[in-house]
């Protein structure tokens, strides 16, 4: 296996960014994004919808931020998990 993928799931809930929202979160999120990275620290996809309103490019980048460190954990833990 050359590299390892992972992908998270957030939003902004009353001017929060969070990640990994619940179905009631979710509906009520000004802004959903999906981000998915490799083992790399590179991105496969990044998504961003303003659902009930806009952000700008500093909510973004809180955003990315916490997605980053999202899929880092989840990666780590998918490398303890093969043993590799």
């Amino acid at each position: 296996m050359r590299r390892r993928a992972a992908a998270v799931g957030g939003g902004v809930i009353d001017g929060e960014p969070r990640l990994d929202l619940d179905y009631p979160e979710d509906v009520r999120a000004e802004v959903d994004m999906n981000v998915v990275m490799t083992s790399e620290g590179t991105y496969v996809e990044v998504q961003g919808t303003g659902e009930h309103g806009t952000f700008d490019r500093a909510a973004l980048d809180r955003l990315l931020r916490l997605a980053d460190g999202g899929v880092m954990r989840l990666l780590l833990a998918q490398k303890e998990a093969l043993g590799a």
